[in-house]
């Protein structure tokens, strides 16, 4: 497993990196550790899909979401992207995705399922703190369900908003510090329904929208759209909702 010390860690979470980087092909088992996530993706791809089309016109006219290929040109990168699970659908959308992890193991096994797929992805084993020190910049800057598990959101922040070039965007989804999200998202998913594997999530490091958007406010970025997550599970599936108690996603903007 990679190892990262002193300037390099930046926020990575030895414990955490640990936990996620054990589960090798288990990434893209249905039914197996990240199957909540699983569940989750064709809302997260769907959101993402139609954010992107509607902020970044094609040319001088506005992008079709329903073309075979609606992300075509966009550059964007995963950050925290584990297995690839939204990586790779968002590279079959046409985008040039370059996915992120610190650990090795992860990028291992999105390389091997990525190259069963045909799907080409950028995957490098690194943090964000050096990618941004790098200087490289892309239109699209992505933290999904993984900041309430990164030892400092602060700087992790900083570093994923130097990533957004002007005129482009940063999307993070997260989990809210809430009793109602200890209730459903601890108590129920964990230990409960046992959708993830329990231990998987602190609650103390789950993040109130106003935690997220400080930072990326001081780096520049303003505020273009939130979302909640729902589960509904007569329907056994997830729906976008005006509720950001549990599970939501904010939309960044950097000025042109």
């Amino acid at each position: 497993m990679t190892e990262f010390r002193g300037a390099d860690a930046g926020s990575v979470d030895a414990d955490e990196l640990a936990r996620f980087a054990k589960l090798g092909d288990a990434w893209w088992d249905l039914e197996g550790p990240q199957r909540a996530l699983h569940k989750l993706n064709p809302l997260r791809i769907s959101y993402l899909r139609n954010l992107f089309c509607s902020h970044f016109p094609k040319g001088q006219s506005p992008r079709d979401r329903k073309a075979e290929y609606p992300l075509e040109g966009l550059r964007i990168v995963d950050l925290g992207c584990g297995g690839g699970l939204l990586s790779e659908p968002l590279a079959a959308l046409g985008a040039k995705v370059t996915g992120v992890d610190p650990a090795e193991e992860n990028i291992a096994a999105a390389r091997r399922h990525a190259a069963i797929a045909g799907t080409e992805v950028d995957y490098r084993a690194t943090t964000v703190e050096a990618l941004a020190d790098s200087g490289e910049t892309f239109d699209i800057v992505l933290a999904m369900e993984v900041l309430e598990h990164v030892a400092d959101v602060k700087g992790f922040l900083a570093a994923a908003a130097a990533l957004v070039r002007p005129g482009g965007l940063f999307v993070g989804a997260t989990l809210n510090r809430t009793l109602k999200s200890y209730a459903l998202a601890i108590v129920g998913a964990e230990y409960v329904l046992r959708w993830v594997e329990p231990g998987t999530h602190d609650w103390t490091k789950f993040l109130r929208p106003a935690e997220m958007l400080a930072p990326l406010k001081s780096a520049g970025l303003a505020e273009i759209d939130r979302a909640g997550m729902v589960y509904h599970p007569l329907a056994d599936e997830w729906r976008l909702s005006g509720d950001l108690d549990v599970n939501y996603m904010i939309a960044m903007a950097r000025d042109a």
